[in-house]
């Protein structure tokens, strides 16, 4: 029935599948910034905080009966921690993202989104068909020049990344300028600049020193950094109460994962305790890219250039030979493939110094 597109696929190079790695191999792959997906302590004490209840799984929506109070805890938690109002939980980044750009672009409002931010947000934009336009990759001069051309008499929102996943380049402060200058919502994807960067790994509010106002929302995932499952929001208490009203993968999804979300609370609480400590890591990480590359790393994405798809698979299978793991990143992910290295924490330094040397 797909025959002819999974051909098609294949004859491009971009053909893809699941597939379950050797264990033993070296983890340069994934978003686990901070190793912290197979800290057993971290998932004990998960284990042992989800004991303390007696429901274990969220059982129903959160606006039904499935709000837990591991999910109010977190929540306060996170919130508190990023100096917001107020913080909700959200089953995935990608439901996040449609739950924002969804609800809260009204029929006389004009969203502004980066070229490159997430496919989840991109997707969200046909949900709101004529309510939306991009300008160029984290360039505040396009975005200055869409903002004058659409003065509606609605809301401005603009959507873009703290870092983004692809290049590991940092959203421009002036962004968050324009946002305040034109008295814009500006949403925020902290995916990958949240437990990686600010001065207590905060993300990119704490990076730039910008305290939270009523205009800032930030969205996060815990699957990275915080090496976990599911994602959060941070607002206004107005926001988050409209996205309780409007937001339909807030209102009609299951609520998130009990556990997953007890041991994101307790990773979130590990890193706000030692936060120097894995800044120290993240420093060391970064200063042997520098060394060997001679790349200056804002954040701990890495992205190596491929002429081809075909070389890319060519190069990620040679690596795995060698027993490392890269991410072959190809179309439509991005516009040209890239060999994406993490020089995540967990990975030992010596093997980050070889997988280098290879390049």
């Amino acid at each position: 029935m797909y025959e002819n597109e999974l051909n098609a696929l294949r004859k491009a190079n971009r053909f893809r599948k699941r597939q379950i790695f050797d264990a033993n191999i070296i983890d340069f792959a994934s978003n686990d910034y901070l190793g912290l997906a197979h800290d057993k302590k971290q998932f004990e004490k998960a284990v042992n905080l989800v004991r303390q209840f007696k429901t274990h799984a969220p059982k129903a929506s959160m606006l039904v009966n499935g709000y837990h109070e591991i999910h109010e805890g977190f929540e306060r938690t996170i919130s508190y921690l990023n100096s917001f109002e107020k913080g909700m939980i959200v089953g995935s980044g990608f439901l996040a993202n449609i739950a924002l750009i969804e609800s809260l672009v009204r029929n006389k409002d004009m969203l502004f989104i980066d070229e490159e931010y997430h496919a989840s947000g991109m997707l969200a934009t046909r949900l709101i068909e004529g309510r939306f336009v991009t300008f160029k990759h984290n360039d505040p001069d396009d975005l200055k020049t869409k903002l004058q051309q659409h003065s509606s008499n609605g809301r401005k929102i603009i959507a873009v990344e703290g870092v983004y996943s692809m290049t590991g380049r940092l959203c421009r402060r002036e962004i968050f300028e324009l946002a305040d200058r034109y008295e814009a919502l500006l949403i925020v994807d902290e995916a990958h600049s949240s437990g990686v960067i600010g001065p207590t790994l905060l993300g990119i509010f704490e990076h730039y020193a910008i305290k939270p106002q009523p205009n800032h929302i930030k969205m996060g995932t815990l699957g990275k950094a915080y090496g976990s499952y599911g994602a959060y929001i941070l607002a206004s208490s107005e926001i988050i109460s409209f996205l309780e009203n409007r937001g339909k993968p807030i209102i009609y999804a299951t609520a998130p994962s009990v556990f997953d979300t007890a041991l994101a609370l307790l990773n979130v609480e590990l890193i706000s305790n030692k936060s120097e400590k894995f800044k120290k890591k993240i420093e060391e990480r970064q200063a042997i890219v520098k060394e060997i590359t001679g790349i200056q790393l804002e954040s701990l994405i890495l992205p190596i250039p491929v002429p081809d798809n075909a070389m890319t698979q060519r190069l990620q299978q040679a690596l795995i030979v060698k027993g490392y793991l890269v991410g072959a990143i190809r179309q439509p992910t991005v516009e040209k493939p890239i060999l994406r290295v993490i020089p995540r924490l967990g990975t030992p330094k010596k093997a980050l110094k070889s997988l280098l040397n290879h390049f």
